[in-house]
């Protein structure tokens, strides 16, 4: 049996499935400690979101809204979308595995859409290229909130973003089926100066603007972004903002910091 195995489990997101448990669920205790804004999020309904992938610590809370709204919608498939830290390669490469492990069990991987997608879209797959947190740390989430649900892990190193967004407007276009699209925000800056930088994304984000993305946003997952927002415009679809933090806000150290956000598409 060919498995996606668990590269960063106990050092990105916990490695138990107790502590996984517990940390959702103390996310979800936090949100709902603010009736109103739960209540908002959980009348959202939409397929395509855009997390962040840093240690739970730190982006979590971000990401677990994202994934709680998406859950509303029911999918039957997600494809997670993140940028390579480690591997450089030229393109887009799918996961061609049958399981992806995860410490709350195994997802099953859509064998059936990976050979689809290879097909429609000349993907191959660069095996290195999935040992890669930015979209591993978002399946303990799916599995929590969509246990029977079908996964696609697609990961891009040197790839422009006009070889993206066709893949994933076509994706939109089949049943039961959402996006995830992952990426942190700035890098390592003052918390003033990373506040800036971050505001440009944010903003290209809410108006479904690529060409804002290249006026100082520095997200790690531009690239998955700008497809994802050029996807949406192209399909009126609104953006909405859903959270937005840094690690600051968890490690109290403001002198370096990185940016969370995430976005939800309806």
């Amino acid at each position: 049996m060919n498995k996606r195995k668990m590269s960063v489990a106990g050092s990105f997101y916990p490695e138990s499935s107790i502590e996984i448990t517990t940390m959702i669920d103390y996310f979800n205790t936090i949100l709902e400690s603010h009736p109103d804004v739960a209540a908002r999020f959980d009348a959202l309904h939409g397929n395509a979101v855009i997390v962040p992938h840093a240690g739970w610590v730190y982006s979590g809370f971000t990401a677990n809204i994202a994934f709680r709204i998406l859950s509303h919608s029911l999918p039957k498939t997600i494809i997670v979308i993140g940028p390579s830290h480690k591997v450089g390669f030229e393109g887009v490469s799918i996961a061609d595995s049958e399981f992806y492990q995860t410490p709350l069990g195994e997802l099953e991987i859509d064998t059936a859409l990976v050979e689809e997608l290879k097909k429609q879209f000349a993907l191959t797959t660069f095996e290195t290229a999935h040992h890669e947190h930015s979209t591993e740390v978002q399946m303990p989430f799916i599995k929590h909130y969509m246990d029977n649900v079908k996964v696609v892990e697609l990961v891009y190193a040197h790839a422009d973003p006009l070889q993206i967004s066709p893949i994933i407007d076509y994706l939109l276009n089949q049943p039961d089926t959402a996006v995830v699209i992952s990426t942190d925000l700035s890098h390592y800056y003052s918390l003033d100066e990373a506040k800036e930088l971050d505001l440009i994304c944010l903003e290209a984000i809410r108006h479904e603007n690529s060409t804002m993305l290249h006026q100082g946003c520095e997200a790690c997952g531009k690239i998955g972004v700008e497809a994802m927002l050029d996807v949406a415009n192209k399909r009126t679809m609104e953006a909405i903002l859903l959270d937005y933090r840094t690690s600051a806000d968890a490690s109290g150290d403001s002198s370096r910091v990185v940016g969370y956000a995430s976005a939800l598409f309806r």
